[in-house]
């Protein structure tokens, strides 16, 4: 196929919702129609997330088409099937090889652009089904799962005592500063409610219910992943995680507004101010991979290497209290559904892919073997 000529690049995701009409002329040119009712209803329907990664991956794909020399407005079938084929390594290229989840991703976006243009939709192809079907194949479908932080870390026994990288060390570990006491609120609220990162930071002081008379609250959700309608949810805070929140409230003087904000230190180490504003969702990785530096430089996390260490902190990300409340759920013997409506879940096999592990050590082939061990 010949070459095309270069077309101006997909400009910058960014958050505003008007933008992506832009970002779909960008794509298909200026004078190209666009069905402006169309994008009108994705802004309305899609959440911030799903919005901020549409950008991202139509910038991805006008870059790609930069650096081929396609014109992204008469790109064809041929043209997106050899992206597949490069992010997923099928053929030989410079391209970074992306999880199939996230090729998969891409491919809605860029056909959703093309339709909201009005265009032919060159991801629909027979071509690029079947390139996809063989980036399956290569790749393998199975997503990379956060490593897990339990309550009291891989522990068969609920009653054992904590055990390696968990909660409870990482509580442990937490300083006696505001640093120290926002981390250890967190850590807590993150846990008792299975809270992902993005409604970790969303949390307002008025969101905040209780204690009751048995010292417990209670924690409303406005909205979430998978609470698209913003119907809102509650989830239930411990008489433990209750104190938590209130000795930092009280040492950081927050009356109102976002609940978890920033601490800034000085060179030292000590405290300089709170901040203001809530925390960037991007920071609750940071906060929890820190949390594990501290335990093991505690020497809470027992016989553990440095290089050990590295391994474990790059495992951790902000999903990681999420899995582990979903395991320490399932060797509590707990059902699938009440696990579902507890943490906000909506699809049952993501719940049974983090349990999968652990069900491994409990399930049919686990109580059989046991059966017969002294035989």
């Amino acid at each position: 196929m010949a070459a095309k000529p270069a077309s101006a690049v997909i400009v910058a995701p960014s958050a505003a919702p008007v933008d992506l009409v832009a970002d779909v002329r960008a794509l298909v040119g200026a004078a190209a129609p666009v069905d402006e009712e169309l994008i009108a209803a994705a802004v309305r329907g899609w959440s911030h997330n799903t919005r901020r990664a549409f950008r991202s991956d139509l910038t991805i794909w006008g870059e790609w088409c930069r650096r081929q020399r396609i014109n992204p407005a008469s790109a064809e079938a041929s043209d997106v099937a050899r992206w597949v084929r490069a992010l997923a390594g099928v053929d030989p290229s410079e391209e970074t090889i992306r999880a199939m989840a996230t090729i998969e991703r891409y491919i809605v976006n860029v056909g959703w652009a093309y339709r909201m243009a009005g265009f032919p939709d060159p991801t629909a192809a027979p071509l690029v089904k079947l390139d996809m079907k063989a980036a399956r194949k290569t790749l393998g479908v199975q997503q990379s799962q956060a490593r897990a932080l339990r309550f009291k870390g891989d522990i068969a026994d609920l009653d054992s005592p904590p055990s390696g990288v968990c909660l409870a060390h990482l509580l442990k570990a937490c300083r006696r500063d505001e640093l120290g006491l926002r981390d250890g609120a967190l850590l807590r609220v993150a846990y008792d409610a299975g809270a992902r990162r993005s409604e970790l930071v969303a949390i307002d002081v008025k969101h905040i219910e209780g204690p009751d008379s048995d010292g417990a609250g209670t924690l409303f959700i406005p909205t979430s992943k998978t609470d698209r309608e913003g119907e809102g949810a509650y989830a239930y805070l411990s008489p433990a995680t209750m104190d938590a929140i209130a000795k930092w409230r009280e040492k950081a003087g927050i009356r109102k507004g976002p609940l978890f904000r920033r601490v800034e230190t000085h060179f030292d180490g000590s405290i300089a101010a709170i901040g203001t504003e809530k925390l960037h969702p991007n920071s609750i990785t940071l906060i929890y991979r820190r949390a594990v530096r501290a335990a093991w430089a505690k020497k809470l996390l027992g016989a553990m290497s440095e290089a050990e260490l590295e391994r474990w902190v790059a495992a951790v990300s902000s999903h990681s209290i999420r899995v582990g409340v979903a395991q320490d759920s399932f060797a509590a013997a707990e059902s699938l559904p009440a696990i579902m409506q507890a943490y906000r879940w909506r699809d049952p096999k993501t719940v049974l892919r983090y349990g999968a592990k652990l069900v491994t050590k409990s399930g049919a082939s686990a109580r059989l073997a046991k059966r017969f061990a002294d035989t």
